[in-house]
């Protein structure tokens, strides 16, 4: 995606480049870890990627879009209140995410 090198995105990830090498031909499923490395090395979110990876559907990402939208669209709380539900919502989803 981003015309890197296996060795390149080694270096960026600190994820070894043998590791990467038998991801990329199907040998290894990945972590959630190394996933995020790679979206990081790679400059996309790590939802984009665990897409591209299969780990989550699009079903789960709208519904992600859905819940986050009607967060911010209450007017019945703070915009401090807000932000702490989306945090603790998200890290509620990525604690969900690493279990699977």
């Amino acid at each position: 995606m981003a015309n890197l090198s296996l060795r390149q995105l080694s270096a960026l990830t600190e994820v070894s480049n043998p590791y990467l090498s038998q991801v990329e031909r199907g040998l290894h499923e990945p972590s959630v870890r190394v996933l995020k490395s790679i979206a990081d090395a790679l400059n996309v979110s790590a939802e984009t990627l665990f897409e591209h990876a299969g780990l989550i559907s699009t079903t789960e990402k709208l519904d992600d879009e859905a819940t986050e939208a009607a967060i911010r669209a209450d007017r019945r709380l703070t915009e401090a209140q807000r932000r702490a539900l989306l945090t603790v919502y998200r890290s509620y989803v990525e604690a969900n995410t690493d279990e699977s």
